[in-house]
């Protein structure tokens, strides 16, 4: 499987930023700050969850929510936006520089609410920053 790794154009910019503010308009108005924080971002998709804004049905919500948890993840690890091309399609993906980590955070959550499964925000990020952790010790 042979995979491209593209910087972002300007729409795939575009694209991305309209579904982080699909995100943050959750919040209040003068609150939408806390989404600059790591723990803002969290629990503001963990609160969308739990209240059930969402149907597993609405994908493209769910990957709003996934872009979201992916800054998140770029904003702890040092995880750098991509588009990456390969015989699925082009989709965005976070990746390490220097190594083969890639992860395709848009649709992390998306997959298993629509398998029926619950999310746990917080345990997901941490499960995956300690995969991430694992990857870069042995050198990926």
């Amino acid at each position: 499987m042979s995979q491209e790794f593209l910087p972002l154009s300007e729409t795939d910019l575009q694209n991305l930023e309209a579904k982080r503010r699909w995100v943050r308009e959750h919040y209040e108005r003068d609150a939408e700050a806390k989404y600059q924080k790591l723990s803002g971002k969290l629990t503001l998709l963990s609160a969308i969850l739990s209240n059930g804004w969402i149907q597993p049905d609405e994908t493209l919500k769910l990957q709003c929510l996934g872009i979201s948890f992916g800054d998140a993840l770029a904003q702890l690890m040092g995880l750098e936006w991509r588009m990456v091309v390969d015989e699925y399609g082009r989709d965005p993906a976070l990746i390490q520089p220097g190594t083969s980590i890639v992860l395709f955070p848009q649709t992390m959550i998306s997959k298993r609410i629509e398998k029926g499964e619950r999310v746990d925000v917080h345990e997901l990020f941490k499960s995956t920053c300690n995969t991430i952790q694992a990857l870069q010790s042995e050198g990926a």
